[in-house]
Order: C-alpha cells, then structure tokens, then sequence
C-alpha cells in the first residue's frame, strides 16, 4: 500500500522555502555629471595652483633681476652724480676766484690816471709837495673792507684857506674820489721863503702860505664803469683788458 506524506509546514505562512533563489544587489543607476565634475575640479584646483605657483616664481625670479640692474644702474648713477658734483664744486670754485680776482682788477686805480686828474683839477693857486697812498681801512673778521681801494693823503701849500676850500670841493667833485670821505685834516699858515725864479735858489724874504693835509677815499665806483674817465686820462692798457673782459662776460658791461 501507498502511504502519502503531505507536509503541510510549507504551506505555512511566514514560512520561506529555502530552495528559492535569493535576488543579487543591483548598484543604483542614474545621473553621474556632478561627480565627474567634482573629480575634474579636484584634479584641476591643483593644477592651476602649481601653474600659478611656478608663474609667480618666474615673475619674481624677473623682478629681482629688474631690482638688480636698477640697484647697478643706482649706483652708476651715483658715480656719475659724484662726478658731475666735484665738477660742480670746481667750477663754481674757479668762478669765485675769477669773481674775486675781477674784483680787485675791477678797483685798480692807475696812478697815472690820478696824477692827470688832481693835474687837470688843482686850482692855480694851490700847490701839492706830497702825495701818499693810505692802505684800505681793515674789516672786521669774515668781512670785507668798506673801500678796498684805500685811499690817498695829499700834503701842500696853498696862497689861503679859500684856496685849500676849493681845492677839497674839486676832489669831492671828481669821479675817482668818494665826496663823502674827502676832508682837510690840517691847514695852519706858515712863513715860506720865496725863491727866485731866475736862479731857483731861495731868498731871504718870507711870505704866509698855508700849509695843508687832505685825505680823501678812492670811489668805489667799479673801474669798468669810468671807462670814459679813464679814456680821457690815457689809461688805455687798463681800458682794453676791461672791454675785453666784457666781451669774455666776465664783466658785465
């Protein structure tokens, strides 16, 4: 006889048969730009850093060798600014020279020229025994002097004191002299024996003369411009040197 066997348990609900197939896990399917794009941007962010990187270091790399040609062209530069200077301080020493030594040549006073012009003013009645030239008056330290031309002492005999008068009015009115600083220093009458004129020797008779001193100072008035005075006087050497140094500019005309 059969015996039929009938296992109901598998029937059972919330029983799982276990010769069923399990299901395999499946990846999620959908849309991969965005990591793509994150990957691009991780691979890429680097990638300009270094290149920024090694730009920068090129440009500084340049930079310093601009720094360092504008450093050797500073001190070219330097040289030749130290150069130009000294040439500077000499020629500026040169012209304080040329100045000072036009200065004093710009004072000259040639005698010959005053002895023409006390000759051509003196009055008649006035005669000069002596002529003495006064050193100028000292300056206080790191000064120059007032009148670096000094002066000159005239010592004579004149008829009166008129005549001394109008002798000291002529010298203040003469270009070669300062009328401020002319004055009679001394005149007093004195007995003087006449000579005679035919034989020089004097006599035995005596007449009152005036016996004077004036001093005067030279004029301050640069010799380039008393050169119509000085013309007139026969100064020729000492007229050409100074239109020469007109024409030069030295002397301003």
């Amino acid at each position: 006889m059969y015996s039929l066997e009938i296992n109901f348990l598998n029937d059972r609900p919330g029983i799982k048969r276990t010769n069923e197939k399990r299901a395999k896990p499946t990846l999620p399917v959908g849309n991969f730009t965005p990591v793509y794009i994150g990957v691009g941007l991780g691979l890429i962010f680097p990638l300009l850093v270094g290149v920024g990187w090694w730009f920068l270091q090129a440009k500084n790399a340049e930079l310093e060798q601009q720094v360092a040609q504008l450093e050797q062209e500073n001190k070219n530069l330097e040289v030749q600014i130290g150069s130009i200077n000294k040439i500077k301080e000499e020629t500026n020493r040169i012209k304080e020279q040329t100045q000072s030594l036009v200065s004093v040549f710009d004072q000259i006073r040639p005698w010959s020229a005053m002895l023409q012009e006390l000759r051509d003013r003196i009055p008649a009645t006035v005669q000069i025994q002596n002529i003495r030239q006064m050193a100028p008056v000292a300056a206080k330290e790191g000064q120059q002097p007032t009148n670096p031309a000094g002066g000159i002492e005239i010592n004579g005999v004149a008829r009166s004191f008129n005549d001394v008068n109008d002798f000291l009015l002529v010298l203040q009115q003469s270009p070669f002299f300062k009328p401020s600083e002319a004055k009679i220093v001394s005149a007093e009458l004195v007995e003087t024996p006449l000579s005679n004129s035919q034989t020089g020797s004097a006599s035995k008779k005596t007449i009152q003369m005036v016996k004077y001193t004036l001093q005067s100072a030279m004029s301050d008035v640069p010799a380039s411009e008393l050169i119509r005075e000085l013309e007139q006087k026969g100064t020729v050497g000492l007229v050409t040197r100074i239109r020469n140094l007109q024409k030069t500019g030295v002397i301003q005309k």
